[in-house]
């Protein structure tokens, strides 16, 4: 293979069968979105690469691979135990959640729904986008293995992950790590109008359960994925 002088900074790459991601931060959501539209250099070959954000579904998914396993990269030693896992961004409305839009007019947003599809209680807009009103979920704290399967089963847990299916299985998958402690999800405030957020999962050092917290229009700072692109393997 033919080795490039790397013209970008070098960006270190995780890979499964799925993809290849990288990890930013740890920062506000903001400058995690600004560092990840740079360019940067294959650590192999020293071609240049780019970035764009994982999706709410996408971020969920990787996060769960290894989650807890203690090896080379674990999403619940690297990030979750100490800072938060920036999924994406989501839109709260007095109605409910729409998940990976910045659109804030109420009118389009609900016409969005017009042609989406309804499973289970949720509503698939697109490939991406999804909408879970707030009759489809809890808020507050889910106690114990019980209260993780009442989130795994809920609307927005189903809506983050954009699945058809009754239960969000990646989510599953974390929040199984957590059954004593259940899940608690929080920072769910009123609103009046259309607002923009970031959905973060994390941990809590007091309660050992999982946080599922929207309280941020940027976040406190943490880690975001981001998914390779404009690369051709073995170019």
């Amino acid at each position: 293979m033919r080795v490039i002088k790397p013209e970008f900074p070098v960006k270190e790459l995780i890979q499964d069968n799925q993809g290849t991601y990288a990890i930013f931060g740890p920062k506000r959501y903001r400058k995690n979105l600004e560092e990840m539209s740079e360019d940067f250099s294959h650590p192999i070959t020293g071609e240049k690469i780019s970035f764009r954000p994982a999706t709410t579904s996408e971020s969920i998914r990787i996060a769960s691979d290894g989650f807890g396993e203690d090896g080379e990269f674990d999403a619940k030693k690297d990030i979750h135990d100490s800072r938060w896992n920036q999924t994406g961004y989501i839109v709260r409305t007095p109605e409910g959640v729409f998940t990976n839009t910045q659109e804030l007019d109420e009118k389009t947003l609900m016409n969005m729904l017009n042609k989406a599809e309804k499973v289970n209680g949720i509503y698939l807009i697109n490939d991406t986008i999804a909408f879970a009103p707030y009759e489809s979920f809890k808020i507050n704290i889910h106690d114990g293995e019980a209260g993780v399967e009442l989130f795994t089963q809920g609307g927005l847990a189903r809506a983050l992950e954009h699945t058809k299916e009754k239960t969000a299985e990646n989510l599953g998958k974390i929040a199984s790590h957590y059954k004593r402690a259940g899940v608690n999800v929080c920072f769910f405030d009123d609103v009046k109008e259309p607002d923009l957020r970031v959905l973060g999962l994390g941990s809590s050092e007091n309660s050992k359960g999982m946080i599922v917290g929207d309280s941020w229009k940027e976040s406190f700072g943490g880690y975001a994925f981001g998914v390779l692109e404009n690369y051709e393997e073995g170019k």
